[in-house]
């Protein structure tokens, strides 16, 4: 299928509208849409929060009338079950659209096709495929979930630029400047969990919340914390109850005292050296969670890397240095050789004040 530049402009358009809801759909997927006639815009919308009208009803609404015989641009296919809110294919139907326009298809078992099929039923024609990884980037976590039935791990890390990441005292406030550590709250937003270590919550006692500029609306993130023996203390932030908060453990750790009552707690499987992580990230991916931040040690990080279980590194480098005795960036094991080291490519790069950040991923 070849697509007309107009067919790209209003496509970009609807893309930009779904990034609008980027810190709110959770766990829904980010959707834009766009109802034109040729270059003229008559609708668009995008989905702003689970359980609210999905983008292509906000359009419809805004087109009215006009929708009839016109393009839909939809960067999503459209549902076709009744969850919380009527099928879209429906209404794109009932509102007499000519053509739909879809960047990519919904893997969802309940959409998978069917939205599609449900459109051409109906004598609209349908093509596929415009800006196709971008939409998929957009929702990078809810494919994951969908279709490796686990979220898409991201790993936040600060380094020196001899690659130390606290001091041997396990001091780090702050190697990085404000501008970085503001970026760190856009991405913390955007995720579905927020997940850390006994040892970091031992250490470092995080509050693992989300802040940005007041009025920015985002919906908090539930905050994870893999502690096997529940050693996590009284007073520790993660304990507090300001937001949803998980702690996963081994099911032979016992607690007698009320310091977990503000939160939930659940049994994980083990393995010789501490908690299944594919375990704990499948349970997390069966309560939604599309996209997991983390932010932890070099042991917990080393751990999730090794088991090819982290999907995106992102890095922030402060141009300064902290010696041999600090603490590494990830504990990994000891290579034999240069032939098995881990490749990674650079998705994405840039200056933030005085500090780089660079967006890896495996190779």
């Amino acid at each position: 299928m070849t697509f007309s530049g107009t067919d790209h402009e209003h496509m970009a358009h609807a893309l930009r509208l779904a990034e609008r809801g980027l810190f709110t759909t959770q766990p829904n997927p980010r959707v834009g849409c766009v109802i034109a006639h040729g270059g003229e815009v008559v609708g668009a919308g995008f989905h702003r929060r689970a359980g609210e009208p999905h983008a292509e009803v906000h359009a419809l609404r805004e087109a009215g009338a006009r929708a009839r015989g016109a393009t839909a641009y939809v960067t999503l296919e459209p549902c076709a079950h009744q969850g919380r809110t009527p099928p879209c294919a429906d209404a794109l139907i009932a509102a007499g659209v000519a053509r739909v326009v879809i960047a990519s298809e919904d893997p969802f078992p309940q959409v998978d096709g069917r939205g599609i099929g449900k459109l051409r039923a109906a004598g609209i024609t349908v093509d596929t495929g415009l800006m196709r990884e971008a939409a998929r980037e957009l929702n990078i976590g809810f494919f994951s979930r969908v279709e490796r039935a686990r979220p898409f791990v991201r790993v936040k890390l600060a380094m020196s630029l001899d690659g130390r990441t606290a001091l041997a005292s396990g001091e780090s406030k702050w190697i990085t400047g404000e501008a970085a550590r503001a970026d760190v709250q856009r991405w913390r937003a955007r995720s579905s969990a927020i997940l850390t270590g006994s040892g970091t919550a031992l250490a470092d006692d995080p509050r693992l919340t989300v802040r940005l500029p007041e009025g920015e609306p985002f919906i908090p993130p539930l905050r994870v914390v893999l502690d096997r023996q529940l050693r996590t203390p009284a007073g520790s932030h993660v304990l507090d109850g300001s937001v949803p908060t998980l702690l996963l453990h081994d099911a032979s750790a016992s607690c007698t005292d009320d310091r977990f009552a503000r939160v939930e707690r659940m049994a994980v499987a083990t393995e010789a050296h501490g908690l299944d992580l594919r375990a704990a990230l499948a349970l997390l991916a069966g309560r939604g969670c599309n996209e997991v931040h983390l932010e932890a040690g070099p042991t917990l990080c080393g751990a999730l890397f090794a088991a090819g279980l982290v999907d995106e590194l992102l890095l922030y480098v402060a141009p300064l240095l902290l010696g041999d005795s600090a603490r590494p960036l990830l504990h990994l094991p000891t290579l034999d050789d240069m032939t098995r080291r881990w490749q990674l490519q650079v998705v994405d790069q840039r200056m933030l004040g005085t500090d780089w950040r660079l967006q890896l991923r495996p190779a």
